[in-house]
């Protein structure tokens, strides 16, 4: 059953405003090809989660401190008037290593210039040597930030829940998809969301 969701509710709505279609994602060579293990889902709204979640599409994403290795932080809050792309990773995760690649190629590479949008990476239960070390083998330049304790995790996760997710946050503060896992297609429906979303409100 094809996934029809909020998000490609909202995609459509968007639409439906007068947005112009974004074109397919261009850039450098292809990442490797890979054959998914797993299936990413977006959530409906209202709907009871059983992928770990401990939030839904529509509620206000839960504020918390983001730690840059820089030693710079802000919070999630200040990027409100953005649509914030929040992923969670960890270096030891193997999903997380083949969907990074194409984050970094067919997201951040095509929008890290644009007002309207942030990608926060937050490394799950590393160190600042670790997380730092991470980002140079995967050979992303998107800011991968730090969460020492599962803190930030938590608040958006059952106790026990796995790793390699992606939220978006509406510029309103909002969460309008969650995914979990990584499979092809669906990714691509993320970005298709992302590129309606920036050409409609920027």
């Amino acid at each position: 059953m094809k996934v029809l969701n909020i998000a490609l509710c909202m995609l459509a709505s968007v639409c439906l405003m007068g947005c112009r279609n974004a074109g397919s994602p261009s850039g450098s060579a292809e990442p490797e090809t890979i054959v998914a293990e797993s299936t990413v889902e977006t959530v409906t709204e209202g709907s009871d989660d059983d992928r770990g979640y401990a939030v839904k599409v529509g509620d206000q994403a839960p504020d918390f401190t983001i730690e840059y290795l820089d030693g710079r932080s802000e919070k999630l809050s200040d990027l409100q008037g953005k649509l914030v792309m929040i992923q969670f990773t960890a270096s030891w995760c193997g999903v997380c290593r083949k969907e990074m690649p194409y984050i970094e190629r067919d997201i951040w590479q095509k929008y890290k210039k644009h007002p309207g949008f942030a990608l926060i990476g937050i490394d799950l239960k590393e160190n600042k040597e670790t997380t730092a070390k991470f980002a140079e083998t995967m050979q992303v330049t998107y800011p991968l930030t730090l969460d020492l304790d599962g803190s930030r995790f938590g608040l958006y996760t059952e106790p026990g829940a796995g790793v390699t997710r992606n939220i978006l946050v509406d510029k309103e503060g909002k969460i309008v998809l969650l995914t979990r896992l990584f499979e092809m297609e669906e990714f691509n429906e993320m970005v298709e969301f992302i590129d309606h979303y920036l050409s409609a409100n920027f």
